[in-house]
């Protein structure tokens, strides 16, 4: 490990961030969130996961994504050769620190490694140091699931037009939906109807909500659709509820 320790502030995040799929989570507030050391373990980290690498300046401003090719524990990591977004590789040299980041259901963890070796056979890889430190955040208080659900949305005012969409993640404080750009934009309130099944119990769900989030990624625009990605947060959620 080299001598420049990882801050706190090379991993901490506030408001909204980005999970590795690139789709934005709020943060819990600096007061209420969660924040200190972790064991390796905790990242349940398994082979072909992504990671997010950012290297020195010299070499890169970008950050780059990496896969994990597998681990000897307490020894070393090996990873995927980072490259840009063009797909050029980083020209990263033995000794170099990379900063790494993975969110892994509701935290969000970083750790500092040194690069031990490049490889370039039989594919570009890399061997970087075992993490001797492991920082981490509470990023979301309830952990998600992917679902496709289909959901109606009403507009506020409650007289608005119906409209449907797909819910493709959900957690007990918000959801992830699929529908229309001309949906809401963000800081509006919506109402959200749909039905799940929780223990062979069908039930259905009535749910205000407000977008925290509009937003498109390379899948949907390299799909053609019109829809959009919403990030909500539920509100006035009941016990039952």
């Amino acid at each position: 490990m080299s001598s420049n320790p990882l801050e706190k502030s090379d991993f901490e995040t506030k408001g909204e961030v980005e999970n590795l799929d690139g789709y934005p989570v709020m943060a819990e507030s600096g007061a209420n969130a969660a924040q200190g050391s972790f064991p390796f373990e905790a990242m349940n980290l398994k082979v072909g996961d992504r990671l997010q690498a950012q290297p020195p300046k010299k070499v890169s401003a970008e950050r780059c994504f990496v896969r994990l090719i597998g681990y000897c524990q307490d020894l070393s990591l090996l990873l995927t050769t980072p490259a840009t977004a063009n797909n050029v590789r980083l020209q990263l040299m033995e000794g170099d620190q990379l900063i790494m980041r993975v969110f892994s259901s509701q935290n969000a963890f970083g750790f500092a490694c040194d690069v031990q070796r490049v490889c370039k056979l039989p594919y570009n890889y890399l061997h970087v140091s075992f993490p001797k430190e492991v920082q981490g955040t509470v990023i979301r208080k309830e952990a998600r699931v992917k679902t496709k659900i289909i959901v109606n949305i009403r507009a506020a005012p409650e007289n608005g037009k119906n409209l449907t969409g797909i819910i493709s993640n959900l957690s007990a404080n918000g959801a992830l939906i699929d529908g229309p750009r001309k949906l809401a934009e963000p800081g509006e309130t919506i109402r959200l109807t749909f039905r799940l099944t929780l223990r062979s119990i069908e039930a259905s769900l009535s749910l205000l909500a407000v977008v925290r989030a509009a937003f498109d990624d390379e899948k949907l625009k390299q799909s053609g659709t019109s829809l959009t990605h919403f990030g909500v947060e539920f509100v006035g959620l009941v016990a039952n509820d």
